[in-house]
Formats: structure tokens, sequence, C-alpha cells
């Protein structure tokens, strides 16, 4: 009941705000319009559509509308455009008060980069949205492990069997599984808060990566609509309105691989003119056997379902309901002493019980209302089940030299959120002030347990209860255009958690309690627009990452929600036609860098941390053909308060670089050869462990023709020895008399082949 009468709530005072903010309009027009593909009808969503010789442009949403505000009476000439679309436009004329409409229609032409333009009106803080725009177009993607990389500069690494959540390394952070890394799809929150494997774990698993339509990338700590764990930066996924063909796939590979994908559209195409609608399902399976000497027998199911229509000529729903579940056997972590000495293979495994099961089902809707005075309000609603349950073994016979160290670790989440946005553009002058107000909560309530078991039996509870974790957030935004070529953008964003948790077992009040904390957190942007070729841009912001409830309630010294504190100057740039460029030199300062450890039930803290960094993302269009791709990440992060040689972060990477060449053919033939690298790096601050870096090729082909595709993916083409998940561990194997510490890890996959095939209907 809290939850509906805080959505109630928000509801009536985002509205309240949109009606005090009545601004005098008086002598302008509104031009609305829509954006579709010629062939077929579809609409086109992410299609940019601009005045010719006026600054004033914007984006087409989900259902290819779109709208600009506060024009001059006038004639004005719209052009919509977008990558792989051939450019259209048209001639409107406006008139003072009045609401002009136009309709525009796209057809697929081949990929040019000399198309495109640099700005982001709508969205400044989106500096990397060429970048992103281009890579769905041409960067391959094979299964939810490629979507978290399509993030420029990020790279995963697995560390106990395809169903647990990849460890993500990003400017400069080993972020653990998201602590500082924000993520989302279509709205969905998916870092998962006082989680009972580690704070702000983001298990993108549920997502079918054919689903996926496009990603927002924000790096840095500058956009408001992010509160917790965006620290390193944001990655906003949405899935499609509307599939462009039916589709069945089925996946073949190496090590047992087997998969299946359907996906099928449930609606018409309706024409011009009616109220448009789009709906589908989609499914997938996965078996696999993995690569290690016990077989992983990992099998993993999603389904969506999704609707999107236009309820009226002003008002829009999307509802999304989804079902993940995934189960597998894991090798986990091995010591290089035991690979050396014969014990085991490089593929083998010391505790081969270790492996999990996981589950998630969410529902989403979000309407979307046009309100007078051209004010947009967009109120989601969403709840989340989830359960966890993982069994792992770190430190082997470490602590109990009869039963091992196994542990098992569960969590059963009930997730409930409302999130609401009115956004207005009001005239300063001759000058649009575009605003945002938004208003939010999150609540978890999740029954979380550490136990000790071996093989997979429970012998004793470590820690067991129920945390009950409340997030509520208000920002207040706004984008002004100084002058015809700078633009500022500014924020303040306040967040305020509850925290409680009860533990399950008598006498158990030193370990239960409740805790409130809150946080304001600034933003300041400029963007210059040289030409629309140039783009330079400097920012700034205050983010934070929330400690995890039972660290906060039964330990008063506790940093609840430790400040960061970013910025960077930067440019996204073309210095001909075909090269598109972006390039940042940035900074992040972390109060404490906290993460929590789930497999002690403990909060380990670095203190504070510091971290210079540059960013370079290139896109090449070498021939009609032919494209280039690479991005650079170099890093240099240090623990502040600790002397040197001792002030290494541990495991945070200093470069890594992903790149390549695809050639996409008219004939339908395509390909692509790929390079991942992260570079050896300190596991522990002493940089007397190392962590070891990597350099690996991938390979991609396909044929696709209007009614089937094939394909082939190889990982690993030169099917080298390298190395995911690396720690500097101690750990004592059954015949050792003493610990040692010494690198662990998880072998990285070996050459890896898979063959595809695609109907479309």
């Amino acid at each position: 009941m809290r939850l509906f009468y805080w959505i109630t709530v928000a509801g009536t005072m985002l509205v309240a705000w949109g009606c005090g903010a009545e601004a005098r309009a008086q002598n302008t027009a509104v031009l609305r319009g829509s954006v579709a593909d010629s062939a077929s009808g579809r609409p086109l969503s992410g299609v940019s559509v601009r005045l010719a010789d006026r600054v004033e442009a914007t984006v087409a949403d989900e259902l290819g509308r779109f709208r600009l505000t506060g024009l001059p009476a006038g004639t004005y000439v719209v052009r919509a455009t977008g990558l792989g679309l051939a450019a259209r436009q048209q001639t409107v004329t406006v008139a003072a008060g009045q609401t002009a409409t136009v309709a525009l229609r796209l057809p697929a032409t081949s990929l040019t980069l000399a198309e495109v333009t640099v700005a982001q009106p709508r969205d400044p803080n989106q500096s990397l949205a060429v970048i992103s725009n281009i890579d769905r177009l041409l960067r391959p993607v094979n299964s939810a492990q490629d979507l978290l990389p399509l993030v420029p500069g990020l790279v995963i690494a697995q560390h106990a069997g395809g169903g647990k959540a990849e460890q993500i390394f990003v400017r400069g952070f080993d972020a653990d599984h998201g602590t500082d890394f924000n993520v989302s799809i279509d709205g969905l929150p998916v870092n998962m808060v006082s989680h009972a494997h580690g704070q702000g774990y983001a298990d993108f698993h549920f997502v079918i990566p054919e689903t996926v339509d496009q990603l927002r990338v924000y790096k840095g700590p500058y956009t408001a609509r992010f509160g917790d764990f965006a620290t390193a930066g944001a990655g906003e996924f949405t899935t499609k309105t509307r599939l462009d063909q039916s589709q069945v796939k089925l996946e073949v590979g190496q090590f047992d691989t087997r998969r299946a994908v359907a996906l099928v559209n449930l609606l018409p195409v309706r024409p011009t003119g009616q109220r448009q609608a789009a709906a589908y399902v989609a499914g997938e399976y996965t078996f696999a056997n993995s690569y290690f000497d016990a077989k992983q027998d990992f099998r993993r199911f999603n389904g969506l379902a999704k609707y999107t229509g236009q309820l009226s000529d002003r008002s829009s729903l999307m509802v999304l309901g989804s079902q993940f579940a995934s189960k597998w056997d894991a090798s986990g972590q091995i010591p290089e002493r035991g690979v050396d000495d014969g014990t085991i293979s490089r593929f083998g495994s010391i505790d081969p019980t270790e492996g999990g099961s996981t589950s998630r089902t969410n529902a989403t809707a979000v309407l979307t209302t046009d309100l007078p005075h051209n004010a947009v309000l967009r109120q989601q609603v969403y709840y989340t089940r989830y359960d966890f349950n993982l069994y792992s073994n770190f430190t082997f016979f470490l602590n109990d030299p009869v039963n091992g160290d196994g542990i098992r670790q569960t969590d059963a989440r009930n997730l409930y959120g409302y999130t609401g946005t009115y956004s207005r553009d009001l005239q300063l002058g001759s000058r649009t002030l575009r605003t945002v107000a938004g208003l939010g909560t999150r609540l978890d309530d999740t029954h979380i347990a550490l136990r000790n078991s071996a093989r997979r039996v429970v012998l004793d509870t470590i820690r067991s209860g129920r945390v009950y974790e409340q997030n509520f957030n208000g920002y207040l935004e706004g984008t002004l255009g100084l002058t015809d070529r700078l633009t500022l953008n500014a924020a303040l964003r306040a967040d305020y958690f509850r925290f409680a948790f009860r533990e399950d077992r008598a006498a158990a009040d030193s370990v239960s309690g409740r805790a409130g904390k809150g946080r304001v957190s600034p933003k300041l942007n400029l963007y210059y627009d040289v030409n629309p070729a140039v783009q330079l841009f400097v920012r700034s912001g205050f983010g934070f990452h929330s400690n995890d409830a039972r660290a906060v309630v039964t330990n008063a010294a506790a940093n609840v929600l430790p400040r960061a504190i970013g910025y960077e100057v930067g440019s996204t740039f073309k210095p001909v036609p075909a090269l598109v460029i972006n390039a940042a030199l940035w900074a992040l300062h972390l109060q404490d860098e906290l993460i929590y450890v789930g497999d002690e039930g403990v909060v380990e803290s670095a203190g504070r941390t510091r971290r210079l960094g540059f960013d370079l993302s290139a896109r090449y269009q070498l021939t009609r053909l032919l494209f280039a791709d690479v991005d650079l990440n170099l890093s240099r992060g240090r623990l502040v308060d600790e002397p040197e040689g001792a002030n290494r972060i541990p495991l945070a990477p200093s470069l890594t670089s992903v790149g390549g060449l695809t050639l996409r053919a008219p004939s339908g033939l395509g390909a692509s050869l790929r390079y991942r690298h992260i570079d050896s790096r300190a596991a522990n601050e002493d940089n007397s462990v190392q962590a070891r870096g990597y350099f690996l090729l991938d390979a991609v082909l396909s044929y696709t023709k209007s009614r089937f595709q094939v394909g082939a993916s190889v990982e690993n083409l030169l099917n080298v020895e390298w190395n995911q998940a690396q720690f500097d561990t101690t750990t004592r194997l059954r015949n050792e008399a003493e610990p040692v510490s010494e690198l662990h890890f998880t072998p990285g996959t070996p050459f890896y082949a898979k063959l595809n095939a695609s109907l479309f209907f």
C-alpha cells in the first residue's frame, strides 16, 4: 500500500509542477510528425529529425513520433536522417499558436558514416550516442554476454559458470558485478542492492540478445536520472518495439552447445494515420557443457512478451513481461600451483560441486501522456521476483580442513518500483529551456542467507535474515541553449535511503537494526557545437554507490553512501567525413571504495581512491563495404591514503581495448574480425601478484537474404591460453599444511566454434 500511495503522490506532484510551470508561449507553434520505413510502414525509433538551417532538432520515440515546440511562425524544411536509412525532407508551414503535422518515410540504404552528425540536442549527456548507433548496426551480438561489452571500454570476465553475473571492468574500475556501473533494460533496474553475493550485482542473462534495439551509454556521474551505482557510468538498454520480421533461429557449437530462439510478431503494421500498435513474443533456450573437465550442464530459458500502442492521440502504453530461469555446475577459480604440480588440468576443478540456479520474473508498464503546454508525463511501474542460489568454494580447505570451505548464498527478493518524469520546453525569450522533473522510489524486500556447506549440503548458518531497503529520489534538470552553439545542462538530484535488516536467529539484536541516509548530487555540463561535425564538452558531477544494508545497520561508523566526484573534457568530432571519434580526458575521486564480500559477509573498505584516464573511440568507413572500429581506454588508479608502492587498486585495469574490421556487402554477406585486449595489472596493493593480460581474436561470418540467414562464429580464433577472472587469494589444498597466497583464476574460453541458421517470416 505504501508503494501505491507513493505512486499517487508522485504523479500528482509531477502534474502540479507542470501546471505551475506554465510560461508565456505566444506567437509560437508546434510541429508534430512521424517517421516510418517506406517499404513496410514500420515506425522508426531513434531517427534524428532536424530543421534545415536551424538549431532545433529531436529524435523519434519508440512509436516513430517526434515533436518540436516553441517555433516561430513560418515555413520550415524538416529533415529526417538515420544510419542505414536514406535521408528525407519535407517543407511545412506552421502558424502562430497552431500545431502542424508531417509524415516522413525513409527507405533503407547502405550504411554511410559521412551522413553522421555528432550533436545530441535532446540528450546532450549521451555524447557516445553516435558511436553506439554505429555499433548497433556493425558489432555482432551472439549471446547475452555480448551485450554489456557493447558499452565502449567495458570488459567482462566470468568466474563461476555461465549462469552467474559477469565481473565488470570499466573506466579503471574492477566494478565487481556492478558496484560502480548502473545497468537497466526498458527502465527495469538490473543492479541488485544488498545482494547475497555482492553489492550492485547485475545479472543481465535474462535478456534475449535478438530483442535488444538500442543502447544509451553515459560515462561518469554526470546525468541526473541515474543515482545509485552510476559512478563510472550507466548503460540503458531498450528492447525492440516491433520486430522487423518474425524469426526462428537454431545454433549448435562445440562443447555440446545448443540454442534455439523464436521471435514472433503478433500485430500487423497499421496504415499511416491510424493509431500505431505493436506486440511480439520471444523465447530462448540454451544448453552447454562448456569447456571444463567437469561438465557444466548449463541450462537457461528466457521468455518475453511486449506490447506498445497508442491509447489516444496524446497517450501511449508499453507493457512488458519476462521470465528467466537458469541452472548450472561450475568449476570455479583454481590455484596456479594446482595446475603447475599436475593436481588438476588447466580446465580442472578443486571443488566440482560449485554451481547454482537463479530465476527472475519481470513485469512493467509505462504510460506516456502529452499534456497541455507541450509537456510530457511519463510514468512507469515495475515489479521483479528474483531467486538466487549459489554454491561456491573460494578458499578450499583454509578454514575447515575436514569439510572444506564451501558456502551457499541465497537471495529471494521482491522488487517494486515507480519512476515518473515530467518534461517540458519553456521559452526564455528567443531561447528554449528543456526541463525535466523526476520522482521515483524503489523497494527491495529480500531474504538473504550465507551458510557453510559441503558438496551442496548445508552444515550451518553464518547469517540469515530479511532486508528492507527503500530509495526515494527526485531530480530537476534543465538544458538551455545559451547561444546557437553553446548548450548548458545543469541538474540537482536528491536520494534518501531507508535500510533495515532483521536476523532470523535468536539473540540477533546485535546484527539487526535500521538506518537512513540522504545524498544530494549536483551536475553541471557544457557542450559547444563548433559545427555539425565537431562538438566539445566539459562535464562535472557528484554521484555515489550505496553500502550493503547489513553493514549499514550493524556499524554506526559505516560509510553509507560514499560520494564520487567526476569531471572530464572531451570532444566528438569527424576529422574527415568517414571517421567519427569520441575522446575524453577524465578524473574520478571516490570518498570510500567499498565492496561487500558476500562470500564472507563483510564489507571491505579500500578508503579514498583517485582515478585519471583517457577514453578514445573511433569508427571509420574504409570503403563502401568495409568498416573499422577501435576503443582504447587508459587509466591510472591509486589508493589515496596508502604509501607509494602499496597504493595500487587491486585488479583495476590500466589499459583495455577492443576493435575490429567489419564487412557489409549488399549481397547479404557479412563478416567481422575482432580483438579483445586487457593489460596485466596489479592483483594486490603492492603489485607483488599480477593478473595476466590477454589479446584475443574472434570472428563472425554471416549470409543474409530476405527469408533466411546462415552464419558461423569463433571465439578465441588463435586458441590462446588466457585467464578470465583472476584474484590474489589465500587458500589451502587438502594435502597442504600451510596456506598459500597466490594468483587464482578461471581459464578463458579456448577455440570455440558455433554455427547458426535463421528463418524469417
